[in-house]
């Protein structure tokens, strides 16, 4: 089969395409013929060495396909059954994948292979953010850092479904067009303008019950001063570069205030949960509150120039790679 490997961390030029031999199912797994591939910006992570891997290794955590063969034990799936799994193990970036049955999600009939791997990570994290992590309200008002994006894109329509005002922070005029576009109540260009110092314009001088804050080290001061007193700032991700050295004593000059970093895999770590999130996810799609539209599909030999247009901000909602 062809697959994508990378034998040590760094830039996109790390990634090569190469020929191996097809893997085989161990007890409790599975082998998922592919038939499309999740474009994630975690997958940068893992190749720069963000999120450390044992090398050499594959990329990509999100896919779906086909059940191609059973690993001894497996009884929840069946050969041919269309399927999809969004946390590994690492490695998606292949023809052909084995991952364990406790951890796949079964399509239905409306939804697409491509729609599934290019979505269901981004939907799953953002059902488990606005449910699991902070319960958002009809009528209360949240930030969201970089709401261009592909998990920014499905926030904006999940809030909207729920009555949850936005304001969508995004860099340069163009994504502030496009969140607009999509659904944001306010925009703030991170670029141009002080972030907290809007936030507390558009709120009264309150601020916000919770910030979800993706982009990590540059953006965190903003998070913590948009916060209103006991205020929940959620770190879920680290675009700009990981926070170190985190003072805990700023929590209590800003009010009280509490911060999360939280991952998927926690909230979903059995079958029951998994379900949970992933049916709540169809729901959205099927109610049409979520924008099922791919922006962009790339061949698996694309994976560099992918990672490239990603690190770049090129990308907006949904990406996929096509085995």
């Amino acid at each position: 089969m062809k697959a994508i490997r990378i034998n040590n961390t760094g830039s996109p030029e790390v990634i090569t395409y190469i020929e191996c031999e097809k893997p085989k199912p161990s007890v409790g797994s599975v082998c998922i013929k592919n038939m499309a591939i999740g474009l994630n910006y975690i997958d940068t992570y893992h190749r720069t060495g963000l999120y450390p891997v044992s090398l050499p290794t594959g990329l990509g955590l999100e896919g779906a396909g086909i059940v191609e063969e059973l690993g001894q034990g497996v009884d929840n799936v069946n050969v041919g059954d269309r399927v999809a799994y969004v946390s590994g193990p690492i490695g998606a970036y292949a023809e052909y994948h084995c991952v364990n049955a406790q951890k796949l999600i079964k399509l239905p009939d409306f939804i697409s292979y491509e729609v599934a791997a290019s979505l269901m990570l981004k939907a799953m994290t953002v059902r488990y953010l606005f449910k699991d992590i902070y319960s958002i309200q009809s009528g209360e008002t949240i930030v969201f850092h970089a709401a261009a994006g592909g998990v920014g894109s499905i926030a904006l329509a999940w809030a909207k479904a729920v009555g949850t005002k936005v304001i969508a922070t995004v860099g340069g005029e163009k994504k502030c067009d496009l969140v607009k576009a999509k659904g944001a109540d306010y925009v703030i260009d991170y670029n141009r303008e002080n972030v907290a110092e809007k936030v507390k314009e558009i709120t009264d001088g309150k601020g916000v019950p919770v910030v979800y804050d993706g982009i990590g080290a540059a953006s965190l001061q903003w998070s913590l001063d948009s916060l209103a007193r006991r205020g929940l700032l959620v770190s879920f991700g680290n675009a700009s570069g990981a926070i170190t050295n985190f003072d805990f004593s700023r929590l209590a000059a800003g009010g009280s205030l509490s911060v999360i970093r939280p991952t998927l895999a926690d909230y979903i770590p059995d079958l029951e949960s998994l379900h949970n999130n992933a049916n709540d996810v169809f729901d959205m799609i099927k109610n049409k509150h979520i924008d099922v539209q791919i922006n962009a599909t790339y061949s698996l030999k694309e994976a560099k120039q992918a990672h490239i247009d990603l690190e770049k901000r090129k990308l907006q909602g949904l990406n996929v790679i096509s085995p």
